[in-house]
């Protein structure tokens, strides 16, 4: 979700690239909320992020907690930035009905749109 919003929001100033520690493949929940939201992610792929093992990046911004954790050596140049999220899969482990699943979804791509609005002044 991360990277259709950047796409979407901010892509005529932002060079932007999503990699995870892991591939899941795109989320059919995250598909959807996000095509609700006016924004099309299905052609994008989850990536992994020794794909970009040689590219240098200015800033890198892990959104979840495990990649916080395990997010590879960039060289020194490159400034790492945390800014959590909930992880959606990992919130609707107990839902009761199908809505509230989802309502997760809206609630974590509502979060990550307002950041990325916020970008690239709110990296400085």
């Amino acid at each position: 979700m991360a990277e259709g919003w950047a796409r979407h929001l901010k892509g005529d100033v932002i060079d932007v690239y999503s990699a995870g520690i892991e591939t899941h493949g795109l989320n059919p929940y995250a598909v959807q909320v996000m095509r609700e939201a006016g924004v099309d992610i299905s052609k994008q792929r989850s990536k992994n992020v020794s794909e970009f093992v040689d590219r240098e990046f200015d800033y890198v911004i892990t959104v979840c907690s495990d990649a916080d954790e395990k997010c590879p050596f960039f060289s020194a140049r490159t400034k790492v930035i945390h800014h959590g999220f909930d992880d959606p899969p990992k919130l609707p482990a107990n839902a009761k009905s199908e809505e509230e699943k989802i309502s997760h979804y809206l609630c974590v791509r509502d979060e990550i749109k307002t950041y990325v609005e916020t970008l690239p002044e709110s990296l400085v």
